[in-house]
C-alpha cells in the first residue's frame, strides 16, 4: 500500500498528527482502499504557510526570466513523466486513460508553459498627467504615472477531485510565475498526482518552500488555510456551499478570493444546427469524465422541429459508449471517482423517477463491475422547475428539454441559479449572437465545446462563483497594483 506525504519546504514530511493521522484512498474502479493520504490540521497548514512565507522574499525578487525558465523545466518533467501522472491520475480518478494521455496531463505542462511565457510579455500602464481638470493648487504639475503589479504574498489553492493535476496546475502556475509562493490543497479524495508533483519541482530547481502541498479534509485542512492569518490569497475550484463559507470566512478577514463553482450547464440546439456536429459534441459534453466537469453540457435543450430525431439518436450514440477498465486504452466511460458520489447519482435518478422523468438510458449501476461504475444516463420529461433540473448532479446524467422559439431557449437556459457555462449549436450568426449575449453564463461556446484557450477569461456568473482567472485576469489575480508618481 502506498503511504503518502506532505510536501513543505522541499520535503516529503509525514502529517504533525503521527502514524494514526492518516485517510484511505480507494481505487474507483475495484473500490479496494490502495493508498493512505495525510489526514492534515491546521499544525501541518501553519508549517506549510510558514515555509511559503520564508520562501517568498527571494522567490518574489526573482527576474522573470529565471522563474519562467523553471516553470519551462517543470512543464518538461510533467511531459516526460506522462504515462507515469496519467497512470497515477486513472488509477485516483476512475477516468478512462486515454483522457488522461490527451488532455489532463498535457493540459497540467500547457498551464505551465503558457504562465512562463505570460510573464515575460505582461505590461503595465502609464499615464501622463499635465494638471488639467484638477485643483488649482496642482496646477502647472507635471508628472508620469505608472503601475507596477506585486505578487501578493503566500496564495492558498484549493483544488477538486474531477481533473485533479489540470486544475491545480491551473492554479499553481500564474501563482507562482507572478512571484507569490503557494500552499496547495488538493483533494484527499485523488491526490497521487499532486503528491508527484511535489518531486517534479524539486527536478525541476523550484527552491525550497516555494510550492507546498498539504493533504487532508476540506473542513480541517482547507479550512485552516482559508482562515490562516498570513495568507492573504485564496483561489477555490469546487462546491457552491463550500464557496458560500469561503466568501464569508474571506470577507471577514479582507482576503481576495477567486471562487469557481458549480455547473447546471445548457446545451442549446436549433433546427437550423449542423446536426451530425451537435450530435457529436453534445455526447461529449453530458458524458466526457463521466460527466463529472463542471463545464458539461448536462442540460440539453433541443428545438422541437429536430427533437425527436436528435434524442433517439442522442441515445443511440450514448448507449455505444464503451464501459469498462479506466486502464484499457479502448474505454470511453471509465468509473465514478467515489462510493460517496455513485451514491449521490443514484439519489438524483431515484428523484427523476419519483418525479415523472422518463430514464431513456442507463438509470442503474452497472451489473459485473466491483467498482463506482454508473452507465450515462439520459432523461426527458421532466418541469424545467424541479431539482433534478435545477440542482448540480456533477455525474453522468444528462436532462432533455424541447423548445420551441429562440425566446424559450434563451428563458431555459437561463432558468438556474447557475450560470458558468452555455453552448449553442446554429448556423444563423444573428441567433448565436442574440443568445451570446442575452445567456446568463461566463462562457459561450457556439458551435463548439471546451475549446479553451488559455488566454481568455474562465469563470462564473450569478453561483457559479466569483471572479475570473486565465490569461490576464489571472496575473491580475495574483498580483497588487501599485501606483506610482513621479514629478517631472
Amino acid at each position: 500500500m502506498l503511504t503518502l506525504a506532505n510536501f513543505i519546504g522541499g520535503r516529503n514530511v509525514p502529517p504533525a498528527g503521527g502514524s494514526g493521522a492518516y485517510l484511505d484512498v480507494t481505487e474507483p474502479a475495484t473500490g479496494q482502499v490502495f493508498a493512505r493520504v495525510p489526514d492534515s490540521g491546521p499544525a501541518d497548514i501553519d508549517a506549510a504557510v510558514k515555509s511559503a512565507a520564508s520562501a517568498f522574499p527571494a522567490w518574489s525578487a526573482t527576474s522573470a526570466n529565471e522563474r519562467s525558465r523553471i516553470l519551462f523545466k517543470l512543464a518538461d518533467l510533467i511531459d516526460a513523466n506522462l504515462d507515469r501522472l496519467a497512470e497515477a491520475e486513472c488509477r485516483d480518478t476512475g477516468k478512462p486513460i486515454s483522457l488522461a494521455r490527451a488532455i489532463d496531463i498535457p493540459r497540467s505542462a500547457a498551464n505551465f508553459r503558457y504562465f512562463a511565457t505570460a510573464i515575460l510579455h505582461t505590461t503595465g500602464e502609464m499615464h501622463e498627467f499635465d494638471g488639467g481638470g484638477v485643483p488649482a493648487a496642482q496646477g502647472g504639475v507635471r508628472a508620469l504615472n505608472y503601475t507596477l503589479r506585486r505578487p501578493r504574498g503566500v496564495a492558498g489553492l484549493i483544488s477538486p477531485w474531477n481533473l485533479p493535476l489540470y486544475l491545480l496546475t491551473w492554479k499553481i502556475a500564474p501563482a507562482l510565475a507572478t512571484g507569490n509562493t503557494a500552499v496547495c490543497k488538493p483533494s484527499e479524495v485523488t491526490p497521487l498526482t499532486a503528491s508527484l508533483l511535489g518531486d517534479l519541482a524539486n527536478e525541476a530547481g523550484l527552491p525550497p518552500g516555494v510550492l507546498n502541498i498539504v493533504h487532508g479534509l476540506g473542513p480541517t485542512a482547507g479550512g485552516a488555510l482559508v482562515t490562516h492569518p498570513d495568507v492573504p490569497t485564496i483561489s477555490f475550484t469546487g462546491s457552491t456551499a463550500v464557496g458560500k463559507w469561503i466568501a464569508r470566512e474571506a470577507g471577514d478577514r479582507l482576503k481576495r478570493v477567486s471562487l469557481e463553482l458549480g455547473g447546471k450547464n445548457p446545451f442549446v440546439v436549433f433546427d437550423d444546427a449542423d446536426f451530425d456536429a451537435a450530435l457529436s459534441t453534445a455526447v461529449r459534453a453530458g458524458f466526457s469524465n463521466q460527466g463529472q466537469i463542471c463545464l458539461c453540457g448536462s442540460r440539453l435543450i433541443v428545438q422541437e422541429g429536430i427533437y425527436r430525431r436528435f434524442v433517439d439518436a442522442f441515445v443511440d450514440r450514448v448507449k455505444a459508449l464503451k464501459i469498462g477498465d479506466p486502464m484499457d486504452p479502448a474505454t470511453q466511460f471509465g468509473a465514478l471517482t467515489s462510493q460517496a458520489h455513485l451514491e449521490k447519482v443514484e439519489g438524483y435518478v431515484k428523484l427523476a423517477r419519483e418525479l415523472g422523468g422518463k430514464v431513456l438510458c442507463g438509470g442503474q449501476r452497472v451489473s459485473g463491475q466491483h467498482g463506482f461504475f454508473y452507465p450515462p444516463t439520459i432523461i426527458e420529461g421532466l418541469d424545467p422547475a424541479c431539482r433534478v433540473e435545477q440542482e448540480e448532479i456533477f455525474g453522468p446524467v444528462v436532462t432533455i428539454q424541447p423548445f420551441t422559439t429562440d425566446d424559450d431557449a434563451i428563458r431555459l437556459a437561463n432558468s438556474t441559479p447557475y450560470g458558468l457555462a452555455s453552448t449553442v449549436f446554429t448556423q444563423s450568426l444573428g441567433r448565436a449572437n442574440r443568445f451570446s449575449a442575452e445567456v446568463q453564463s461566463g462562457i459561450v461556446w457556439v458551435n463548439c465545446w471546451l475549446v479553451r484557450d488559455l488566454r481568455t477569461p474562465f469563470g462564473g456568473v450569478k453561483q457559479s462563483g466569483v471572479g475570473r482567472e486565465g490569461g490576464l485576469e489571472a496575473i491580475k489575480f495574483f498580483t497588487e497594483p501599485r501606483n506610482v508618481c513621479v514629478r517631472v
